[in-house]
């Protein structure tokens, strides 16, 4: 059992000194992957990665962390906060008074959220909540593989399931989210 597990449970019990130990615990690999988004963020970004895990801990619960069920749900939790983070800073950055008028754009491949401009990010934003409506577990793969960075191992791990499955869903989900985006 590792120590994010131990950590996690004592947070379910109710041990209030629980949350102090969990966020020094994953802020590096939380930072890290937020790291991983901003790097290719365009020039004048306003957002930095520290920010962002900052915000996604703060959307999280902060020292108020509810009850997770292991490091998959954390993660995965982590990886939605960051999302929807990055989602409203380009819904921000797309209102009129920041130069409006949404396009969708064509995207060969899917990489990782950081490498898109905000008018990509808004169009695969919305394709993924249909793509929710459609398929949730494989919508949150992509969430996972696309805004968290996780690998397939790791993406199989905090859903559950095996890696093969995680790299049929992952060629399912490209694939639909493509012609999605190129409609």
């Amino acid at each position: 059992m590792t120590e994010l597990t131990v950590i996690l449970r004592r947070l379910e019990q109710g041990d209030p000194h629980a949350a102090n130990e969990l966020l020094p615990l994953v802020y590096e690999e939380l930072r890290k992957l937020a790291a991983q988004k901003m790097a290719h963020e365009s020039p004048g970004q306003t957002l930095q990665a520290t920010a962002l895990v900052h915000e996604a801990w703060l959307r999280l619960g902060g020292d108020d962390q509810p009850a997770w069920d292991n490091r998959g749900h954390f993660f995965a939790a982590a990886a939605e906060a960051m999302r929807r983070i990055l989602i409203d800073n380009a819904r921000r950055k797309q209102t009129r008074r920041h130069g409006g008028d949404l396009q969708r754009v064509n995207l060969d491949a899917l990489e990782l959220a950081a490498n898109m401009d905000d008018e990509q990010l808004l169009a695969l934003n919305e394709a993924l909540e249909k793509f929710a409506a459609h398929d949730a577990r494989k919508a949150e793969l992509v969430k996972l593989r696309f805004f968290a960075g996780l690998t397939n191992e790791q993406a199989a791990r905090a859903l559950k399931v095996s890696e093969p499955t995680v790299k049929r869903d992952w060629a399912y989900a490209r694939a639909w989210l493509f012609r999605e985006l190129n409609s």
